[in-house]
């Protein structure tokens, strides 16, 4: 019987998960496309989704050996798992390579279940409010990546006073609206990032921390609001008072309830 081969780190590398569910039958198989599938419901990338599935299976392991294991190019692998701590599914150990582990699936799905009813809380008082002023076109909706990365960078260089974000997709969002925000606090508007613990934010912003973080959502001078799904494939935006006056009262609370660390300089 040939040994495994080890990887980096000395770590003992793991078959592709797809062959090791092959050879347990066709239910396994089923069961993690399945996971892989629910996983990309909720945020996370196919890349992403493998890289978790592989670190519960494995329990630890580097960019490397977690790219064999989960049969993803290693190139990617590095800035796969560090949006996985991003989104609060990894852990990073120390070491060097830097290690990681899993954050517990049970202890994962209570954090996802709690950002997924805070956000359908939210639209089920939006759809109330709906229902009963009876108002037409209230909320404007926008489809594809490109126009609502354009839409919050329009609503960025529109403001005056403040401009409120919350995002759980940071980098994305840092690298695209970089100079834009650049000129909102040159221009003197106040800029804050609700985002998870330990990103990169852009020079003058003031972060506030909060795990959990599902959706994306803008509130800019308190008069425009806009929510995007996490992948922003989609995205609705409003300036009608009372959905703007309902969504400003909400992110107070997730201002209250976060950590702040003040402007990144």
């Amino acid at each position: 019987m040939t040994a495994p081969e080890e990887g980096p780190a000395g770590i003992v590398g793991t078959p592709l998960l797809e062959q090791v569910a092959g050879a347990l039958g066709s239910e396994i198989t089923a069961e993690f496309r399945r996971a892989v599938e629910v996983l990309g419901r909720v945020g996370l990338t196919v890349y992403e989704a493998r890289a978790y599935i592989a670190l519960v299976a494995r329990g630890v392991g580097d960019a490397a050996a977690l790219a064999t294991a989960a049969g993803i190019p290693r190139t990617s692998a590095y800035k796969v798992l560090e949006s996985l701590v991003a989104k609060g599914y990894a852990v990073p150990t120390g070491g060097k390579p830097i290690l990681y582990r899993p954050r517990p699936p049970l202890e994962a799905a209570q954090g996802l279940k709690a950002a997924i009813d805070e956000v359908f809380e939210k639209l089920h008082l939006l759809n109330t409010l709906v229902a009963e002023h009876g108002e037409p076109q209230l909320v404007y909706l926008l489809s594809g990546r490109a126009k609502v990365l354009g839409k919050i960078g329009e609503i960025l260089d529109r403001s005056s006073k403040s401009f409120i974000l919350t995002t759980p997709q940071i980098g994305e969002l840092r690298e695209g609206l970089g100079k834009k925000i650049a000129h909102a606090v040159k221009r003197g508007v106040q800029v804050t990032f609700v985002t998870a613990p330990h990103q990169r934010v852009p020079e003058g912003v003031t972060v506030v921390t909060r795990p959990n973080l599902l959706a994306t959502e803008v509130l800019a001078d308190g008069e425009h609001a806009l929510m995007a799904a996490p992948t922003f494939e989609a995205c609705g935006f409003t300036d009608n008072p009372i959905l703007v006056n309902h969504l400003r009262q909400f992110l107070d609370v997730i201002l209250e309830k976060g950590s702040t660390v003040g402007p990144a300089g």
